[in-house]
């Protein structure tokens, strides 16, 4: 098979168009593609003379609980290499993208689903595991370990900025604090763009749930990295007046670039730690 006719083939799978992202669970997103197109072209015919397996690492797999609430994992999805499908990317993308705003009753069904839909992709079974993110991401980026919010048990309904959701208690203090739920949606694209936020600072005590309350309701907002941070700092600031106040997010990373915007009014930008997730 010659270059210009693989081309022909992967064109008539109808590859390469502008899609839209949804928010919704999809399974009809993943697009297929069979290996023999490829394989005929480097005269791979017969028995495979290898092994082996395609391990695709996913750094922002998302849905929503019965309550609203995101939960966000890792995930590794194993494709042996004789299944006669490959998955194409894009589409795994935008069908992992499809479980963002769809709420599941546990994360068994969300593993069934995914399981039974990459294994009819790729033709044959695969293997899933998922990992919550707070489990395997640092909550340190200084000396001092941030508290993390993520475990609050609370029902979500608001997924746009509300700073009125912010609330605080009487007792002053100093607290750090993070969250591993950050989402917004890219102002140009509408890309989902995923994010760890840090949040530092002394005055009266912010709720830790209306605090995280107001972090997932960026989860729909069409604003660039940079602006959904000053617009946390001045939020936070109206809202809680703390006397000292540093935000700061780790984005993920995204055509090889991560934007790690900080903000603050006391001290200097902390150290370059990757994370995980970038």
């Amino acid at each position: 098979m010659t270059k210009d006719n693989y081309s022909k083939d992967i064109a008539h799978l109808g590859l390469g168009k502008a899609t839209e992202y949804k928010e919704s669970y999809d399974p009809s997103l993943l697009q297929s593609v069979p290996r023999k197109l490829n394989r005929d072209a480097i005269e791979l015919i017969g028995a495979l003379p290898f092994t082996g397996e395609d391990l695709w690492n996913g750094y922002e797999f998302s849905y929503l609980n019965k309550k609203g609430k995101p939960l966000v994992f890792l995930l590794q999805c194993r494709v042996p290499a004789e299944s006669p499908n490959l998955i194409e990317s894009k589409s795994f993308k935008l069908y992992l993208n499809s479980f963002n705003q769809t709420a599941f009753a546990s994360c068994e069904e969300v593993f069934k689903r995914l399981e039974s839909d990459l294994s009819l992709c790729a033709g044959a079974p695969i293997n899933i595991t998922l990992e919550p993110v707070a489990q395997s991401l640092s909550h340190q980026l200084i000396d001092e370990p941030a508290e993390c919010v993520d475990e609050l048990d609370l029902h979500f309904n608001e997924y746009h900025p509300n700073s009125s959701l912010l609330r605080t208690h009487s007792r002053y203090g100093k607290e750090y604090l993070c969250s591993h739920l950050l989402k917004s949606n890219c102002l140009i694209t509408n890309q989902p763009d995923w994010g760890s936020i840090y949040i530092k600072y002394e005055g009266k005590l912010i709720d830790h749930c209306s605090l995280l309350k107001y972090i997932v309701s960026f989860r729909q907002h069409n604003e660039f990295h940079e602006q959904c941070v000053e617009r946390i700092f001045c939020d936070i600031l109206k809202e809680c007046s703390p006397e000292k106040l540093t935000v700061c997010a780790r984005y993920t990373r995204r055509g090889g670039l991560d934007i790690n915007p900080f903000r603050s009014n006391f001290e200097a930008p902390y150290q370059n730690i990757r994370q995980p997730r970038q």
